[in-house]
């Protein structure tokens, strides 16, 4: 392996990409647009919570129950509550019995199911059940006694509600790389058109030490503007090595897709075609993110679902190895796939 050849076509590349006044420019603005955006959004959740409820009888309407700071909206069908909760529309759900009437009646307690969302905190479970039972005073004149279903939706692995700007933080981190990604397809792209990649074959360089330096330049660019970003927003506050390993190698893995647009373009204008269309469907499984409980089971064969979820679990709900060990599976897996296809075209495409 000739070391000092891989180092210096590195250095050569990280300089050639910063002259492209293109992306020099747009690495610059975007990490700044990306911070200026995460600062002006909210930094903590709206006080006034949405409760959804169902009822299968006739009962006076939660609706018409003013407290400060709740708002009940009412659904027809259980099934829609447990929706609505667990793509966190709502803080809570309430799903009263058909028998509450009866129950009440003989003597008995019926049984009131609560959803919630896995970052409701407790002390929203207990409002709610005291807000229930103050609605069933207020209903039939006397205290009702009910017991309690807790049902937690979704992945339960904090206690706390997630602001609107810290569900964005992967978001932009994957932004970032893809914005470096597209300079490394422009960079090898032009090489390619000016035939100096493979003049490169003439050099003391084979052709794999090319390609591994071209990795590390996709790598490095991608990443150490990522990282910085998460560190500037405090997305390394919980659990930093999971995060740095996720955009590690997810920067990997979206250099790969740097060389199959390059392999596929022939000016930077086709680079940002190819490009935007790669960031679009690398972007579908944000959703999920953005929108929890929205996730279908279908965009799990996008590769960057395993990448925003990771650093999302990890940055946001403080998850362990043990949460996303086979998520950083799927990455490496993908990652060797397109990086092997994309070094198998390209390299047939300038030979």
């Amino acid at each position: 392996m000739n070391y000092r050849g891989v180092f210096a076509l590195t250095r050569k590349d990280f300089f050639l990409y910063f002259q492209n006044r293109l992306f020099a420019v747009v690495t610059v603005i975007g990490l700044l647009a990306y911070l200026v955006v995460y600062f002006l959004l909210p930094g903590g959740v709206d006080q006034t919570l949405e409760i959804g409820f169902y009822t299968p009888i006739q009962l006076p309407s939660l609706e018409k129950v003013q407290e400060e700071g709740l708002r009940f909206d009412s659904f027809d069908s259980e099934e829609e509550l447990r929706t609505a909760v667990e793509e966190g529309d709502y803080i809570a759900g309430i799903a009263f019995p058909k028998d509450l009437a009866s129950s009440a009646a003989s003597g008995k307690r019926p049984t009131v199911t609560l959803y919630f969302p896995p970052d409701a905190p407790d002390s929203t479970k207990s409002a709610l059940q005291s807000t229930v039972q103050n609605w069933g005073y207020s209903a039939t004149g006397k205290s009702v006694a009910v017991n309690f279903s807790e049902e937690t939706l979704g992945r339960e692995l904090v206690t706390g509600p997630i602001p609107a700007r810290d569900r964005l933080r992967p978001l932009f981190a994957v932004f970032l790389i893809m914005t470096e990604t597209l300079g490394l397809a422009s960079l090898i792209t032009e090489e390619i058109e000016t035939k100096t990649l493979k003049a490169l074959l003439v050099s003391p360089l084979n052709t794999a030490e090319i390609f591994l330096a071209k990795g590390i330049t996709g790598v490095g660019l991608a990443s150490i503007q990522a990282v910085f970003f998460m560190a500037l927003v405090g997305g390394l506050g919980r659990s930093p090595g999971i995060v740095l390993v996720s955009l590690l190698i997810g920067s990997a893995m979206l250099t790969g897709i740097a060389f199959l647009i390059a392999s596929v373009s022939s000016d930077t204008m086709s680079v940002m075609a190819w490009g935007i269309l790669a960031l679009i469907i690398m972007m579908i499984p944000a959703g999920g993110v953005l929108f929890p409980g929205a996730s279908a089971g279908w965009m799990r064969v996008i590769p960057s679902y395993y990448l925003l979820d990771s650093v999302h679990i990890a940055a946001n709900f403080g998850a362990g190895w043990g949460d996303v060990w086979p998520h950083l599976i799927a990455l490496i897996l993908s990652g060797l796939i397109i990086s092997g296809a994309g070094v198998s075209v390209l390299e047939r495409r300038f030979q």
